[in-house]
């Protein structure tokens, strides 16, 4: 397809933007998911803009590429939910799914924690900030980012796997027993 006539699909496609996220947004359900799904069904159009036949058939065109984004949507957050499920299988059978009180965790904290949770990945430090160290409650941690209670305990078991590991190379083998007297400072 030559450069004009992209460019018209393109600016066709931006006509019916609001049609195509109402689309979008009746499938999933949720307003910035539905953002990111519409973004990468336009990245997708431009990027296959070269099998599109004729400028008629664009806005067909374009709807099955949205359907497929969604169907991809749906089949990663399938994946993920049976990956956290057998995660959390194996901590159970394991008996690592049981978190901590609070006040014990307190108790062993070592003094370079605060500096390595920036390094963690991802929202990690959030995580163990709010509920190791803060105490917050995990149930109301869950509902605020809107994850189930599972995906929490198996995101908050990466994040102290990370944060494990992280002192381990730091500290050495006084963060293997607690670190009650952290002399790595």
């Amino acid at each position: 397809m030559s450069e004009g006539k992209t460019s018209t699909v393109i600016q066709r496609l931006l006509e019916n933007e609001s049609a195509f996220r109402q689309f979008v947004r009746r499938r999933v359900g949720d307003e910035a998911v539905a953002e990111d799904i519409l973004q990468q069904s336009f990245i997708r159009a431009i990027e296959r803009s070269h099998s599109l036949n004729t400028e008629q058939s664009a806005l067909a065109w374009f709807y099955q590429i949205l359907r497929h984004t969604v169907t991809d949507y749906y089949r990663s957050r399938g994946a993920e939910a049976r990956r956290n499920g057998a995660l959390l299988q194996e901590l159970t059978i394991s008996g690592n799914h049981q978190e901590p009180p609070p006040d014990e965790i307190k108790a062993t904290v070592c003094a370079c924690l605060h500096g390595l949770l920036p390094s963690l990945h991802g929202n990690y430090a959030a995580l163990i900030k709010r509920i190791d160290l803060d105490g917050e409650s995990p149930a109301q941690v869950a509902k605020e980012l809107k994850i189930s209670r599972n995906n929490l305990t198996v995101r908050l078991h990466r994040a102290r796997q990370s944060l494990r590991a992280s002192l381990e190379g730091e500290c050495g083998i006084c963060s293997k027993h607690g670190c009650l007297n952290c002399a790595c400072g």
